[in-house]
């Protein structure tokens, strides 16, 4: 389930090329950064409401609004259409599809953002694969490197996988959904269609079509209210 397209629509990205010769899906960020140097082209179509700074290696589409307060470092190529909210941090390395939305206090870190792909508000994303129309909550964070030495390894099924990365967040297959404050773990692989609930810490494979959500119980009791003249 760790092919590129058994979780990627890879008709749903102008850079799928980037994917050709992969084994599983994660190694497409191995190539990236040579895949966007080679790649990119300075040149900015957008329209800007007040200031942002953008850098020299930098490619944006047609219609894409980039608002004030946003950084763009580059080396970077945003497609058509998207939204780059006030105060956005857009990274080395990164490309971002058609339609994309990058919010307010969002910052975004050698990564790949295929088409409609929502990261709203307060996110961080690094070395990460985001699928067509994935959505993540206000506050979720993609973790991308271990508290210990070493590759990020993928667990399946009993075995481990070695990546070969030693930063790797997650791959977030096509319609995934993510909670607001969850966070996705090193090494997480969410199915298309799947769900992360909000608050949930996430590490691992969540198959497609599958829903991650805490067992926490909520007691519900009565407020008193010293007026009242209940105690």
């Amino acid at each position: 389930m760790f092919r590129p397209n058994q979780i990627l629509d890879l008709s749903q990205t102008e850079h799928a090329a980037l994917f050709e010769g992969c084994e599983y899906a994660w190694d497409a960020l191995k190539k990236l950064s040579d895949y966007i140097v080679r790649n990119v082209r300075s040149e900015l179509r957008n329209r800007c409401i007040g200031g942002a700074w953008i850098g020299d290696k930098v490619f944006i589409g047609e219609g894409t609004v980039v608002e004030d307060g946003a950084m763009i470092k580059g080396p970077a190529i945003i497609g058509r259409n998207c939204e780059i909210r006030h105060n956005a941090y857009v990274r080395e390395h990164v490309i971002i599809g058609d339609g994309c939305l990058v919010g307010n206090s969002c910052e975004l870190k050698h990564c790949v953002l295929f088409n409609n792909v929502q990261v709203p508000h307060f996110n961080y994303v690094g070395d990460s694969i985001l699928g067509h129309r994935a959505h993540l909550g206000a506050g979720v964070k993609v973790s991308n490197v271990k508290l210990v030495p070493g590759n990020v390894i993928v667990r399946w099924e009993g075995t481990d996988i070695d990546t070969g990365l030693r930063k790797f967040g997650a791959v977030v297959g096509d319609e995934a959904e993510i909670g607001c404050n969850a966070v996705l773990n090193p090494g997480s692989v969410i199915g298309r269609r799947s769900l992360v609930y909000p608050n949930v810490s996430w590490r691992g494979v969540l198959p497609e079509g599958h829903i991650a959500k805490n067992a926490a119980l909520i007691q519900v009791i009565a407020r008193h209210h010293p007026e009242s003249g209940n105690s």
